[in-house]
């Protein structure tokens, strides 16, 4: 939750500049736009408004599904049937020996700066909601106190308007002492209130303007819009600039229904409906009612509602056209920048991967995983493709574990730490929970049984600059080693998604990162399970351990064969028993089934 919030606030800064291209695009073609386009735009604020707290990330699906608007991200997927799975007692032994130890290490905490937003944060929804409370009982009060029309002539006239808008719905009508302006009230069963003052100074023209404008609010479910604008007050109840947009949508649904209450009249009742407007402004308040739609706004409103029943013209066939597509431009571009609101765009621990121009296949995989959850990346150099299970965990960051030692031993070589024809470093004497790990060793033994000290000595000597620069310079994964050289790539801040570990092996295997041949022929020697004159693989696990508990577990690496080359990368997690080594035997039983490796 304290993760969230850190990216809710920043998703905040991407939303206050949509509001202003919003009030810049209503200003610059306001003369295209009709009064209610000019109010339905408002709608799409209030959907990007509910973008961080959709439980999806935008930075791919969004694009993917607005691709077909502007071209962009030209993605070719394809979806494969499930592999037929050929797991037996042979397939659990794999070819080749790893040994995958792990320490436990303890949970992260969270963040205090962001537990302390959050805290704030719902302490104000929390007060907002108590308001909302408060304004529903007095409204409850004043329901309660209400009663049915009496007025024969006022109700005659409401029948009359109930049939000229064309609603059947069943509307009751009361009135109330406690009211200076009316109100409509409910979403599923709603009813309008009049104020007693406006009925005792009963004038049937200007009681019609008043019912028919009531009853345009429920014509166009104005009520839905006024809970969610209170949703969205109360969830950015800190955001000036998202109170101020509500405040200008609630007077633009005014303006909207004044128009819509125009079309109805004659030219010649135009100016009667606005000296309605003047007459009462006066005894019209804003409602203090939350979920309440009335014909109320404060003095400023009323002015600028106003000078829009003088100048309204009823639009042209032409005019309607050019609203519409001026409309459909402002949501487009608007929704464009959604993917920036989601906050699981902001997450770091999502991968933004650039998918443009792939050749994607998207598998069924779930029967090899036996329940774990996780995703196998598979990168084919010699056809140009992937494919992909689970392309939400496949661009999921998480801790590497050991699988990470690959590039630390590679830093180490490049620095000088260790070289190729002298790895070895000198065991302190300090007793480990495993035996291997009780002795001297070099890259291939250190790798082999995945030794920590061996790699945090390298580390250590390397320095934390020299550990950040080189993770920039390759770009691995989040690149955060701030929880300290001794435990960043365990479990801890350092992460890295399954798509990413590819790529990097990619890079690594074509020297793409520009280190000297003979530190990346060391690494790839260092990882070789198997090798023969036409077929060789290289690999090397990881696993997360947490309070005494597996739950993350790594196989990545890459087969070549005679002229073509496969790069993988399986991660499973889980809340226990979850190890790189059955990572290794899900990979292992997939390439199998894919002809690679038997």
């Amino acid at each position: 939750m304290a993760g969230f919030m850190i990216r809710f606030l920043i998703s905040n800064l991407f939303i206050s500049g949509m509001i202003g291209i919003l009030f810049a695009a209503k200003r610059l073609l306001k003369n295209s736009l009709t009064s209610r386009m000019q109010y339905n735009l408002w709608y799409v604020m209030l959907g990007l408004l509910a973008v961080p707290f959709l439980p999806l990330r935008m930075t791919k699906e969004f694009p993917q599904l607005l691709s077909w608007l502007g071209k962009i991200n030209p993605i070719t997927f394809h979806t494969e049937g499930t592999i037929e799975t050929t797991l037996n007692q042979d397939s659990s032994r794999l070819i080749y020996q790893m040994n995958d130890f792990a320490l436990s290490v303890g949970r992260e905490t969270p963040s205090f700066i962001g537990s302390v937003l959050c805290g704030i944060w719902l302490m104000g929804i929390l007060v907002m909601i108590f308001l909302i409370i408060k304004s529903q009982i007095r409204l409850k009060m004043l329901k309660n106190s209400a009663l049915p029309l009496q007025n024969r002539e006022v109700r005659i006239l409401y029948n009359s308007c109930l049939n000229e808008m064309r609603i059947t719905s069943e509307i009751p009508v009361y009135s109330t002492a406690f009211l200076k302006s009316p109100i409509i009230v409910g979403l599923f069963r709603p009813g309008i209130y009049l104020p007693i003052h406006l009925i005792s100074d009963y004038c049937a023209k200007e009681m019609r303007y008043i019912l028919l404008h009531e009853l345009q609010h429920f014509k166009y479910k104005d009520a839905l819009a006024d809970y969610l604008m209170n949703l969205a007050g109360v969830l950015y109840w800190f955001h000036p600039f998202v109170w101020y947009a509500l405040d200008k949508m609630r007077n633009d649904r005014e303006i909207a229904c004044d128009t819509s209450v125009l079309k109805l009249l004659e030219e010649d009742d135009y100016e009667d409906y606005g000296t309605t407007l003047i007459n009462f402004a006066e005894k019209l308040s804003v409602t203090p009612f939350p979920f309440a739609v009335g014909m109320s706004g404060t003095m400023k409103q009323m002015r600028q509602r106003i000078i829009n029943i003088s100048s309204y013209k009823k639009p042209s066939v032409w005019r309607s056209l050019k609203g519409l597509t001026a409309f459909a431009a402002i949501s487009l571009v608007l929704l464009r920048f959604t993917p920036m609101l989601s906050t699981y765009a902001a997450d770091q621990n999502h991968y933004p991967w650039n998918m443009t121009g792939k050749n994607i296949s998207l598998m069924d995989l779930s029967a090899y995983f036996g329940g774990y959850e996780g995703s196998f990346v598979l990168y084919d150099q010699k056809d140009d493709t992937w494919k992909i299970y689970d392309m939400d965990h496949a661009t999921l960051r998480t801790s590497p574990n050991s699988t990470y030692k690959i590039y630390d031993a590679l830093f180490g070589l490049e620095e000088g730490v260790i070289t190729p024809d002298d790895s070895s470093i000198a065991w302190d004497g300090t007793a480990y929970a495993f035996e291997e790990w009780n002795a001297d060793q070099d890259l291939h033994s250190a790798m082999r049984s995945s030794v920590n000290w061996y790699f945090q000595n390298i580390d250590k000597r390397l320095g934390t600059s020299a550990v950040k620069n080189y993770l920039k310079k390759i770009g691995y994964g989040n690149k955060n080693i701030n929880a300290g050289l001794s435990s960043y790539w365990m479990q801890s801040s350092l992460k890295i998604s399954p798509a990413e570990q590819v790529e990097l092996l990619m890079n690594l295997y074509h020297n793409h990162f520009g280190f000297t041949p003979e530190s990346i022929n060391a690494v790839k020697d260092s990882i070789c399970l198997f090798s023969s004159e036409n077929r060789s693989i290289y690999g090397k696990t990881g696993t997360g351990c947490i309070d005494g508990k597996n739950v993350n577990g790594w196989f990545v690496g890459f087969v070549s064969i005679k002229r073509d080359l496969y790069f993988f990368a399986t991660h499973i997690q889980g809340d226990t028993n979850v190890t790189g080594n059955h990572a290794a035997e899900i990979t292992r039983s997939i390439l199998s089934d894919l002809n690679i490796w038997k």
